[in-house]
C-alpha cells in the first residue's frame, strides 16, 4: 500500500512498485484512509509519508502494527530530521528512506523490509542504534542473556544488534542469506517479537552489540 497526500509523488511511487512486480493493493491520501484501507487491503507492506493529513505517519505506523504486528512500514519522507527518523522507529517502523532515494532504491528497501530486513537511507541507521544504545544505558544483563536461543541465534543476534543487514551477517559468517533469515525468523518467535527493529532493541539492552 502506498500512502502519500502528493497524487503526482503517489502515483509515481505506485507505478513504479507496479512495473516491478510488486501488487499494490490499496493507496491513500491521509491518515484516516490509510488506517481504513489497510484494514481492508491488508498489504504486506506500506510505503508511508510521515508529513500526511492526520492522523499523521508516525500514528498510523502505530495503528496499522496494532490491528496487524506482521506488516512491514517503510517510511518514504522529505524529512531526515533525527526527531522523526526514531519517532517512526519507535512506532514499529522497519525502514526510513528519504526521498530523494532513486526508484531502485526504493524497491530494494521494498524488498528487503518484506523479507523482514530493515533499510535506512545511509547514515540514518547509526542514529537508530546510538538512540537504542542511549534508551538502554543501564547495566547489560549478565551472561546467557537468552538461554532459551542456540549458539548460531545469539551470534546472529550480536551482528543484528550493530546494524548489519542480512546479506552482510551472512557474508561474515559464511551463511546462505536464507539461512539468516530463517534463524532471525526463530530468533523473533521464540521471544515472541514481530520485526527487527524490536530485536535490535532487545539485543542492545542486553549488551549484546558490544
Amino acid at each position: 500500500m502506498v500512502v502519500d497526500d502528493h497524487p503526482m509523488w503517489r502515483d509515481a511511487v505506485e507505478r513504479d512498485l507496479a512495473a516491478a512486480g510488486c501488487e499494490v493493493v490499496a493507496v491513500a491520501a491521509d491518515g484516516a484512509q490509510a488506517v481504513a484501507r489497510f484494514k481492508a487491503a491488508r498489504p504486506r507492506v506500506v510505503v508511508l509519508d510521515l508529513q500526511i493529513p492526520e492522523p499523521n505517519g508516525v500514528e498510523v505506523t502505530r495503528e496499522v502494527l496494532a490491528h496487524d504486528p506482521s506488516a512491514r512500514v517503510l517510511i518514504l519522507s522529505a524529512s531526515g530530521e533525527q526527531a522523526d527518523v526514531l519517532a517512526a522507529v519507535k512506532a514499529g517502523a522497519t525502514g526510513y528512506l528519504v526521498k530523494s532515494a532513486s526508484a531502485a532504491e526504493l524497491l530494494d528497501a521494498v524488498r528487503r523490509v518484506a523479507a523482514g530486513d530493515t533499510v535506512f537511507t545511509p547514515g540514518l541507521a547509526g542514529l537508530v542504534l546510538g538512540e537504542f544504545r542511549r534508551m538502554a544505558d543501564g547495566p547489560a544483563e549478565p551472561e546467557n542473556p537468552a538461554p532459551e536461543l542456540t549458539d548460531r541465534e545469539v551470534e546472529i543476534l550480536r551482528l543484528v544488534a550493530t546494524g548489519l543487514s542480512y546479506k552482510q551477517i551472512a557474508e561474515t559468517l559464511v551463511l546462505s542469506h536464507r539461512t539468516v533469515q530463517n534463524h532471525v525468523q526463530n530468533t523473533l518467535r521464540k521471544l515472541q517479537m514481530h520485526n527487527r527493529v524490536e530485536l535490535t532493541r532487545w539485543a542492545i539492552e542486553r549488551g549484546l552489540d558490544g
